[in-house]
């Protein structure tokens, strides 16, 4: 369950997008599909949200959005490049103008010293910019990671626009 708050920056980034006649599309594998669940939650959301692609596997990120998977072996799937690269296959593969992606560990394991449970590595794909990549790390447990995944990949796109 996502808090209000949330929901409530779903709206409004709706809206803001609505506004400037951007369409959105998401690539998610740690929050499996609760970034457009979130966006979809709102009525009225289809004008702005043109697709979702929840990518868990290796396998789904290189079919779904062509993620090499040499990137995926050289990198890991939990990397700032493997994030670049869901976000521009996932724009690429749509009717987007802006597509976010998100790839981490949400525990309660999984976790390593190199990459640590809460880790999440976000991309961010604009037609004609260039692709933005961040990394966190959140505390809490599964679902207060993935909240947070949530409500951060909503920023990314509020600052994008």
């Amino acid at each position: 369950m996502l808090p209000s708050s949330t929901l409530t920056e779903a709206e409004s980034l709706l809206a803001a997008c609505r506004a400037k006649g951007v369409m959105l599309a998401t690539a998610e594998s740690c929050t499996g599909g609760l970034i457009a669940a979130a966006l979809t939650a709102i009525a009225g959301s289809s004008d702005v949200v043109d697709r979702g692609f929840v990518t868990y596997s290796n396998d789904a990120k290189n079919q779904m959005i062509g993620v090499p998977m040499e990137l995926i072996e050289a990198r890991g799937a939990v990397s700032e490049e493997v994030a670049r690269a869901m976000a521009e296959g996932a724009l690429t593969r749509s009717h987007a103008a802006i597509a976010v992606s998100v790839t981490g560990v949400a525990g309660p394991s999984g976790g390593s010293a190199e990459k640590p449970v809460g880790l999440v590595c976000f991309g961010l794909a604009r037609t004609g910019k260039p692709v933005l990549s961040e990394r966190h790390v959140f505390p809490g447990d599964r679902g207060e990671i993935r909240a947070a995944t949530v409500a951060h990949a909503l920023k990314m796109i509020r600052a994008a626009l």
